[in-house]
């Protein structure tokens, strides 16, 4: 069997010892080369790791299995893989011919930049592609990601997300966000936002359940609007985030749909993984079954 090993930043190849089997080819690669073929890939690292090698994981039909060594590990947790250990254990399995592989669906982001002086003139007028396997959004958690994604690896680890959070709560101003669904009847709803959130798991920023109801195989994505609220309101309901409670807040609509677009105002930053991917206007679509992963046995 052949395997690619992907090496997140900060991770050694010292990491690799306990995935080594016998009759298992490992090969450490920083991307995954076109021409080659893999019965599986381990990718060593977070979500923004697990990120940057969807598309050929996908288009090449790899199966994934997270070692979750990251920042942030949400999509790992959401897999049931809570530690490296877990993540050996599943390796094993599979190895020893378990066929412990589940099909997931992926979200999908194009990015259709319009003809207008807020873009850069090469992306004018131009349709890119990008894949997401947790949550997609713009508002206040692009700002927080800005924020974390610049502090030191060892502090986005133990809880930067959630310090770069509250600084963008006391700094953050929102603008008119319009999210409109293409399933019948088909919902619209064009509001100054503080946050939208598009999401194939149920939390990202290391645990904040941003939307509790997603499901890693339903066909459908979930987008959690949160209207505009005051910034001593945002700080006191940050807690239940991380709980699940804030669906009970008038100022979040919550709704499901295999296929939306969000357009704002001025164009806003749309994060991925905790990526930054690109400017509004986007259109999100599911992929359903796009993605197989690895995960442990029952």
């Amino acid at each position: 069997m052949r395997a690619a090993a992907l090496l997140g930043l900060g991770v050694s190849g010292s990491e690799l010892q306990p995935f080594r089997a016998a009759g298992v080819e490992l090969e450490t690669h920083d991307t995954l080369p076109e021409s080659s073929r893999f019965d599986a890939a381990l990718v060593f690292g977070g979500d923004g790791t697990i990120h940057r090698h969807l598309r050929m994981l996908i288009e090449h039909k790899i199966p994934l299995l997270p070692v979750p060594l990251g920042s942030g590990n949400d999509f790992a947790h959401a897999l049931g893989i809570n530690s490296v250990q877990d993540a050996v254990t599943a390796w094993q399995q599979f190895c020893s011919g378990a066929q412990n592989i589940r099909a997931i669906d992926a979200g999908l982001i194009r990015h259709e930049p319009a003809d207008s002086a807020a873009y850069p003139l090469e992306t004018r007028n131009l349709k890119l592609e990008t894949y997401f396997c947790n949550v997609a959004g713009v508002g206040l958690d692009c700002e927080a990601n800005r924020r974390a994604n610049a502090m030191p690896r060892w502090l986005r680890a133990n809880g930067g997300y959630v310090l770069a959070a509250v600084s963008a709560i006391l700094r953050f101003v929102p603008t008119v966000v319009t999210l409109t669904t293409a399933d019948e009847p088909g919902a619209r709803i064009s509001e100054a936002a503080t946050l939208l959130a598009v999401a194939n798991t149920t939390s990202y920023g290391s645990g904040m359940r941003i939307a509790p109801r997603a499901q890693l195989a339903d066909g459908l994505l979930d987008a959690c609007f949160v209207r505009r609220a005051g910034r001593l309101r945002l700080l006191r309901s940050f807690p239940s985030l991380f709980r699940g409670e804030h669906l009970s807040m008038p100022e979040v609509q919550y709704l499901q749909a295999a296929r939306l677009r969000i357009a704002a105002e001025r164009p806003l930053e749309v994060y991925a993984d905790g990526e930054r991917v690109g400017m509004t206007p986007v259109e999100i679509t599911v992929v359903p079954q796009a993605l197989r992963v690895i995960v442990p046995l029952p």
